[in-house]
């Protein structure tokens, strides 16, 4: 045993250490809207030994607010936070703009971050606390090169995206991104040329992509036409009549799943009029309508320590964007092919619990999302695929208890959805990470191997 123990440490240590690179080859992973990753690879860093000193001086001179923001920043990966901003952003925003805004924020960020990754590896530049032992670190020690800075990657993208689709808070997050620089240089975890060229780096890119997609959305005007029938919805002012034209990015158009037309809903009015929802179905409602699964998303992200891997907690990110993107114009284009009426038109008489949205009901858009996340979260966590396909089935239902959705719109909206992810699903297959992750996995030592006694 004694034998076998220094070549059981060295083996822990080996695979400690596999373990702890982040991704040395995310750098190749395929890119969403630029050729590659290779392709925005920045020009070599400078010399990091005078900037040693900056470091040791902000350091001694860290106040309680640079402490605060040192925090606030290192929870999650670097785009934790301005994703948290633009789901609060695009959801209320009545412009054909929120779901663009919130996919291309999540894409330029992940692009960037692959942009990134290649320069990292390319140059290898050692993190400030590992080049100088007199800088602390005062942040999780991330085991990637430090050139470019990726929360400054991530800023860059992400302020860019907002000031262009929100200008009234362009200074705002302008400031926020100058804090994260800030703070990750205080921090000890990079140099300030890491941050500025992190920073410049996801800006270039998010202009690129700014550019690329802005025929995304319709630029005319609704004709203000509204068909008329006994069985079809008849409310004054729909939102989004046009959403349905907008330009998808993996499907071949908001239209390629475009389902069958609504049933007869005698049946349905029936069952809903004689539904009594009980209180824990009104809970259901009520919950329902003011989530949107996204602090199920990062909790997941949470629990895996994905926060600790940029490139992978990235792509989570952007994907989940896409699909919500393409699902949202896939089932807008349907509510405005058909104009399926809502229960308190086809009934005058009825009550709905919930707020009735204006606009036509099928297929639900409630049930659309749940279908999409319960597919696409199953795929990144797919020990979790029960705990997710009953966060859509509840949400789905949700719509029915509150009395705004007929089941169908439902059923609909959530096979809708799951097909629009199926898509994205096929499309993260072939992006090089989920190949490079079951190689990593391969070449780790098992504990069989690490075990076996010296000769």
């Amino acid at each position: 045993m004694k034998k076998s123990l220094p070549i059981l440490i060295a083996g822990l240590l080996m695979a400690t250490h596999l373990l702890a690179q982040v991704e040395p080859a995310a750098g190749t992973w395929r890119t969403w809207f630029i050729p590659s990753g290779k392709a925005y690879r920045l020009a070599p860093p400078p010399s990091y030994k005078e900037e040693i000193a900056q470091v040791l001086t902000l350091q001694q001179n860290l106040d309680s607010a640079q402490k605060q923001q040192i925090i606030y920043w290192n929870a999650g990966s670097p785009s934790y936070r301005w994703y948290e901003m633009i789901s609060k952003l695009w959801v209320i925003d009545t412009t054909y703009n929120g779901a663009l805004a919130n996919m291309l924020l999540n894409v330029s960020v992940y692009d960037a971050t692959i942009a990134a990754w290649d320069t990292k590896y390319a140059y290898n530049r050692p993190r400030p606390y590992a080049a100088n032992s007199r800088i602390e670190v005062y942040a999780p020690k991330p085991e990637s090169p430090t050139y470019p800075c990726e929360h400054s990657v991530a800023a860059g993208a992400a302020a860019t995206i907002i000031a262009h689709f929100y200008p009234a808070l362009a200074d705002s997050v302008q400031k926020m991104a100058q804090r994260v620089m800030a703070s990750r240089v205080a921090a000890g975890v990079a140099f300030p040329s890491d941050t500025k060229a992190g920073y410049e780096l996801g800006k270039r890119i998010a202009l690129h992509e700014i550019e690329l997609t802005r025929d995304y959305t319709p630029k005319t005007a609704w004709d203000g036409k509204i068909p008329k029938g006994t069985k079809l919805w008849n409310g004054k002012k729909p939102m989004f009549p046009l959403a349905g034209r907008n330009k998808t990015v993996v499907l071949d158009s908001s239209s390629q799943f475009r389902p069958g037309p609504p049933p007869d809903f005698d049946k349905e009015m029936a069952e809903l009029k004689a539904y009594k929802p009980t209180f824990r179905a009104k809970a259901n409602a009520f919950h329902y309508a003011s989530q949107s699964g996204e602090d199920v998303l990062h909790r997941k992200i949470f629990e895996y320590n994905l926060h600790l891997n940029p490139p992978r907690a990235a792509r989570i990110y952007a994907s989940t964007a896409v699909a919500s993107y393409d699902a949202f114009a896939a089932c807008w284009d349907a509510k405005y092919a058909y104009w399926g009426i809502r229960p308190n038109q086809y009934d005058t008489t009825y009550q709905s619990l919930l707020p009735t949205p204006p606009f036509p009901g099928y297929p639900s858009g409630h049930a659309m999302i749940g279908g999409v996340k319960a597919e696409l979260f199953s795929y990144f966590f797919p020990a979790d695929r029960a705990f997710f396909e009953k966060i859509a089935k509840d949400g789905a239902e949700s719509r029915f208890q509150g009395g705004i959705h007929f089941r169908s719109d439902n059923e609909v909206g959530l096979a809708l959805g799951r097909k629009v992810a199926a898509a994205v699903i096929q499309k993260l297959k072939t992006d090089g990470a989920d190949q490079q992750q079951t190689l990593a996995k391969r070449k780790q030592p098992s504990s069989k191997s690490m075990t076996k006694k010296s000769p």
